[in-house]
């Protein structure tokens, strides 16, 4: 409500209270009527102001806030993945690769800022390993993952943080894992799947994400999966496989 038309408003208060009150008067009881009156209507616009400035920040923080009832996105971003292996006890985490992950997520109310956000994302996995200048091993592993995090959404200016929290279970969909070694002298590529000493097809760990969203829907973050499942299918302590990758995204909330 703008200053006219509260100012509107008041006059209208005011000659209508005004009139009942000449009408139902006393004149023998209200004979400082004049000064009565405005004292009581000004009493009365104390009253009220509050009221509409506690409405109108009721308003404003409502659109910070998330929905009541469930909501929808879909958001999209580079993914940056990498692979720790393990070989006889030997350690090795290989050089990031590049690629790409997107899909859709929900978004379940459970308390006032605090909500379940489960995904369905298609992601690309893996990882490059270089030996020396002339041979290199690439794993190119594309999955379907559920994250399933526990957010915390404050009210921050226009818009709201995004901190969340949780599992995150994957299937592997397909892959490829290929080498080149002396100068591409010998070379070779396969479904890091098959077999009985290829890769597990299930995945699973944990999942971070952070980010801020827009009063109109649109939101930017990062979120971060740690591979928590020896991934070979004939590993032990000493002989292991694990993914590790975050994603940059932006996506939108429909409200």
């Amino acid at each position: 409500m703008n200053s006219n038309s509260f100012t509107g408003c008041s006059v209208t208060l005011y000659h209508d209270v005004k009139n009942w009150f000449m009408k139902h008067a006393n004149l023998k009881h209200f004979a400082l009527r004049s000064v009565s009156f405005p004292l009581f209507l000004a009493c009365i616009g104390c009253l009220c102001i509050p009221a509409h400035a506690q409405q109108a920040s009721a308003q404003v923080n409502t659109l910070n806030q998330p929905p009541a009832t469930a909501s929808f996105g879909i958001k999209v971003g580079p993914n940056f993945s990498s692979v720790t292996t393990k070989l006889s006890g030997s350690k090795e985490t290989s050089n990031l690769l590049t690629s790409v992950s997107g899909g859709v997520y929900v978004n379940v109310p459970l308390a006032p800022e605090f909500y379940l956000q489960p995904a369905l994302l298609f992601e690309q996995k893996g990882g490059k390993k270089v030996y020396g200048s002339h041979s290199d091993e690439l794993f190119r592993l594309n999955y379907l993952t559920l994250p399933l995090n526990f957010t915390f959404a404050p009210a921050v200016g226009r818009g709201q943080w995004l901190v969340g929290f949780g599992p995150y279970f994957g299937y592997g969909l397909s892959g490829t894992h290929s080498g080149s070694f002396a100068d591409s002298l010998f070379t070779f590529s396969h479904d890091p799947f098959s077999g009985d000493n290829g890769l597990k097809r299930f995945d699973a760990g944990l999942d971070v994400l952070i980010g801020y969203q827009l009063a109109s829907g649109i939101n930017f973050g990062i979120q971060s999966e740690l591979g928590l499942v020896n991934l070979l299918k004939n590993g032990d302590s000493n002989n292991s496989f694990r993914n590790t990758s975050f994603q940059v995204t932006i996506g939108y909330t429909f409200k």
